[in-house]
């Protein structure tokens, strides 16, 4: 199918056509071209289920109506134009035709081409596939490599109605679909599941990623040109997405018409940071014949600087009076000094940081095609892409020997304090050790996947699809060294007032001769994750408006991974002098400067190995294995018919999935950790039902209801016990390999109006009943009951430090239920240049909760991810010349975990994120683009606890600036 879209001011058949005259410049050559020119210079969309390989169009020059100029362009091709609404569509000509020297087309192909020139244009194909769909999904697409219409995959996602994303670096990581978060929406790229994972620099966003949610900012955008989200779920789609499945695919040779290549480049900057970074993409793609090849590379560098706030976190504390300073109060006093559940809350460590990463990333797909006839379709797919951090990060925190966090103890002396509620967010102290870290990083992340697919028409009724496929992600983090400073009895403040919090120093925090030598930290991190597809379909067409499908599909998932730790203190019983010469300041934007040791020379000075991947390092409760084997059916039948004069389109079926889980770890036996393997088995019947009824030529309805389930977070099916130790106690994390998966019932409906080619709204329900849901049971229990050995607790902690210990247990369920709005307008109405506007807005209500186990205690909280309401709004402006466009994303609060230490539940605050996109073609082949994302310089803020908000991380990720151009050959 050949599909050329542009923008058009055209009514429905029936009604009267514009006629005003238009002034064409079209070039001899291929038909497709020729049509995609043609939709430019009139602005009218074109739409065909022709074959147009081997036609051809003679020279088309002056002014002329649409339709005379079409019918000139077509003429001789034997093809004739029908006026219908949103264009014209090209059928075979009555007559027979005068046929071109070369040899005859098949009369119907499969080829899929999207031809898009524009904003505007991809906007109006995307909703002209939307509106013809049976399910609910919403679609982007891109003209050519270098053309999708953001800078981040994830970022042009978000766009979507129902699509929120998770940032980090800089860079948008993650998306939650409805309210679900990642762990909930699959992702496909090629035809098959895939998944891959990265990491974050910092502590409070999970460090290194080990879960089910995919991490887009892993693949260069570049390299997709079309992106699929479908919310609602059908029977002939893997199952496994509560939230809805992504569809990604790479560029296709035959969706060219013949040969084609594009050459990008691009000059990128953050304004944290001094040096601007390369961005390139090209592609090569040709046809000869019945077979096509295309190659296409991408490779891009990004500085980013992540500055500001943060703490460990927020516990109670208690102050023994001689702890208490002249210039606090005796009702204060009280406060401090009380036990139990009335002790007051203080933040823990209260952190100035800064993250810098250099992340370089590579990607290239190579595509095969062979189709001899209209009968057998072969192709197969290949990607790498390669995502390499390299992280310096740095931090002043109140954390050394005698550190802030926990109780006042020891020299410590608390001068003043501000007590708001429960919670110290102000306090001046004498007497406590500051320390400063330096950490070098460096990780990659490296991507494969081969897909071989293919199609043949056995008959004129039965349609056979296979797919054979494998995808590989390995995440290595070899280096991970920090050298850790100590500067001891120093006077210090904290002010959690202000929405950026203020730490004052009593001493120069610059000053070299302040700071020795604490501790050095080393870790290595490595997981691997594996998918190998197998399906086949068939396709039997019963008549002109019934199909039935059935198809059978294997699957095998690996995860592994392992992780090796080693902290070696250099402060007992004596803080270790080292030069000044390995000495320095940040040498990033940061909240305020400070000391910090230099990692290379003073790992070199004291001699500690930085290779540590042996068993005596093995990190407890990170070395785990989880392998899930899936064997499914499915029976799915599909109608598209007219019923009492309306178009009908649905599809109706029954999937039956068995899979098979081997979760192999350590768990503790009460006394100590033993090797475990522990197998369990489900499966179950998943029915889904999808209509589509054209009420009226511009009117559709949309109805769903289906069962879909989501399997279990790799964490919480691991057999392990994770650790994570801090000064004040830590965290200790149990899988549960004996989990059921997340089951939800859905139903959804929705009214979609196309007011032509020139608008659209929609407005839609939906509601997921989860009768399984997953939560966490989270208790505080003294360190020696864990069964973790003594070896693992830092210095000066035994058997009775409190750890919180958290487990999933499978819930009582859980419901969501939402509301979904989308507008899009050209403002045609208004006089020139003020019709070349536009505008898309959308808009998306969630709720939903489920409890939370604190101890005996439990407490509804929202679901995880879950922001009530978020809404994108983009204002266009385009001409054939040049454009532009600015958006905003908006997104609601969300819950991002169960939180500790007493805390009920930790949060992400609101954000609303300013971007801004232009082009200006400066010829029919060369464009140029200016790019600015974040331009209000979002801060990404998290809190704990859903009544007090205690501030835990403020940052600065700044605005980036990107300027290119593109030239197509």
């Amino acid at each position: 199918m050949c599909i050329l879209a542009a923008s058009i001011g055209i009514s429905a058949a029936s009604e009267t056509y514009p006629v005003r005259k238009r002034h064409f410049d079209i070039e001899p050559g291929a038909l497709s071209a020729g049509l995609q020119t043609f939709s430019k210079q009139s602005d009218v969309q074109i739409i065909t289920l022709i074959d147009l390989s081997h036609r051809r169009n003679g020279r088309v020059r002056g002014d002329f109506e649409p339709q005379t100029a079409l019918t000139r362009l077509i003429s001789g091709q034997g093809l004739a134009a029908e006026l219908v609404a949103g264009g014209f569509i090209l059928r075979p000509a009555k007559t027979a035709p005068t046929q071109p020297a070369s040899p005859s087309p098949p009369p119907v192909a499969q080829v899929s081409e999207v031809v898009v020139t524009g904003y505007r244009e991809s906007v109006v194909q995307a909703i002209d596939l939307k509106r013809r769909a049976v399910n609910t999904e919403d679609i982007i697409l891109a003209q050519d490599i270098a053309d999708f219409p953001d800078l981040n995959l994830a970022e042009s996602l978000q766009r979507i109605p129902g699509v929120t994303i998770s940032r980090d670096s800089g860079e948008g990581r993650q998306i939650t679909l409805r309210g679900l978060g990642p762990d909930f929406t699959r992702t496909q790229l090629n035809g098959m599941e895939v998944l891959a994972n990265t990491a974050s620099g910092m502590d409070n966003r999970g460090g290194v990623s080990r879960t089910r949610a995919f991490d887009y900012s892993l693949f260069a955008s570049e390299l997709f040109d079309k992106v699929v989200v479908q919310k609602s779920y059908s029977t002939d789609q893997d199952e496994g997405g509560i939230g809805g499945t992504v569809q990604l695919f790479t560029a296709k040779p035959f969706d060219y018409p013949g040969f084609k290549a594009v050459l990008s480049g691009q000059l990128q900057d953050n304004v944290n940071t001094d040096n601007g970074t390369p961005r390139a993409v090209g592609l090569v793609s040709n046809r000869w014949g019945d077979f096509g090849v295309l190659v296409s590379v991408a490779y891009s560098v990004n500085d980013s600087n992540e500055y500001g706030y943060r703490s460990y976190g927020w516990g109670q504390i208690h102050v023994d009076p001689a702890n208490i300073g002249p210039g606090v109060s005796t009702a204060d006093a009280a406060r401090l000094e009380a036990t139990g559940p009335n002790e007051i809350y203080a933040p823990q460590a209260d952190t100035y940081s800064s993250w810098f990463d250099r992340r370089s990333r590579l990607g290239t797909t190579l595509a095969l095609q062979y189709e001899p006839g209209s009968r057998l379709k072969l192709g197969f797919d290949f990607l790498f892409s390669q995502l390499k951090n390299d992280r310096s990060d740095y931090a002043l925190a109140a954390s050394g020997s005698n550190s802030l966090t926990g109780d006042i103890t020891g020299t410590q002396v608390i001068q003043s304090d501000v007590i708001k509620g429960n919670s110290l967010v102000a306090s001046s102290y004498t007497g406590v050790d500051l320390r400063s870290e330096f950490n070098v990083e460096q990780d990659t992340t490296n991507f494969y996947q081969e897909v071989l697919h293919g199609s043949y028409e056995v008959n004129d009724k039965l349609l056979v699809r296979g797919l054979l496929g494998h995808s590989e992600a390995d995440y290595a983090l070899p280096v991970f060294d920090k050298v850790f400073l100590e500067s001891p009895d120093q006077g210090f403040s904290f002010d959690y007032r202000p929405s950026m919090p203020v730490n004052t120093y009593g001493s120069d925090a610059t000053n070299p001769n302040a700071w020795s030598l604490m501790r050095l930290d080393t870790q290595e991190n490595y997981i691997s994750s594996e998918y190998t597809n197998g399906k086949i379909d068939a396709e039997y067409t019963i008549d002109s408006s019934s199909k039935l499908q059935i198809g059978i599909a294997y699957k095998k998932f690996v995860n592994s991974g392992s992780q090796y730790n080693d902290k070696v203190f250099h402060n007992v019983p004596a803080d270790t002098p080292i030069s000044n010469a390995l000495k320095g300041q940040v040498p990033f934007d940061t909240l305020g400067q400070y000391i910090v040791g230099d990692v290379n020379q003073t790992y070199a000075l004291i001699g500690q190995t930085r290779d540590i991947d042996s068993a005596t390092y093995a990190a407890p409760g990170a070395n785990y294995t989880v392998i899930e084997r899936t064997l499914a059916a499915y029976l799915q039948y599909n109608l598209k018919a007219e019923l009492f004069d309306h178009h009908v389109r649905a599809d109706a079926g029954l999937r039956y999935y068995s899979t098979n889980l081997d979760s192999s770890g350590a768990l503790s036996t009460g006394t100590a950790l033993q090797p475990v393997d522990i197998k369990h088995t489900y499966g179950d019947l998943l029915p889904a039902l999808n209509i589509a009824i054209d009420i009226t030529p511009r009117l559709v309805a949309r109805f769903s209801a289906n069962r879909d389930i989501s399997r279990p977070a790799l964490s919480d099916l691991a057999a392990a016990g994770a650790l994570t130790t801090a000064p004040f106690g830590g965290t200790i994390s149990i899988g549960n390999p004996n989990l059921k998966p997340f089951l939800a019932d859905e139903v959804e409906s929705s009214l979609e109006y196309y007011d032509h080619h020139v608008g659209f709204f929609s407005a839609g329900l939906f509601y997921k009943n989860m009768e399984s849901f997953i939560t966490t049971q989270t208790t505080v229990e003294p360190y020696s009951v864990t069964g973790f050995p003594l070896s693992y607790l830092l210095p000066g902690q035994g058997g009775a430090t409190p750890y919180n210990v958290s487990r999933p247990v499978n819930g009582p369920g859980a419901e969501i239920k939402g509301v979904e709005v989308a507008v899009q307008r050209d403002f045609d109405f208004l006089p020139a240049p003020f019709n070349h506007f536009g505008i898309v807005i959308n808009g998306t209500y969630a709720d939903g909760s489920t409890p939370i186990f604190y101890g005996a205690r439990s407490i509804d909280l929202p679901l995880i991810y879950l922001s009530n309401y978020t809404a994108n709004a983009t204002l266009y402006y385009e001409t054939s010349t040049w454009g532009m466009r600015i958006s905003t994303a908006y997104r609601s609060k969300y819950l991002d975990g169960a939180g500790t230490n007493g805390n009920i539940g930790d949060f992400m605050a609101a954000t609303n994120n300013l971007d801004f996109d232009s082009h200006y073609n400066l010829t029919p082949r060369l464009k140029i683009t200016f790019e600015g994302i974040n331009l209000t310089d979002q801060h990404i803020v998290q809190y704990t606890d859903v009544i007090a908000k205690r501030t835990e991380v403020n940052t600065s990720a700044g605005q980036t600036f990107v300027i290119g151009a593109t030239y197509e050959f």
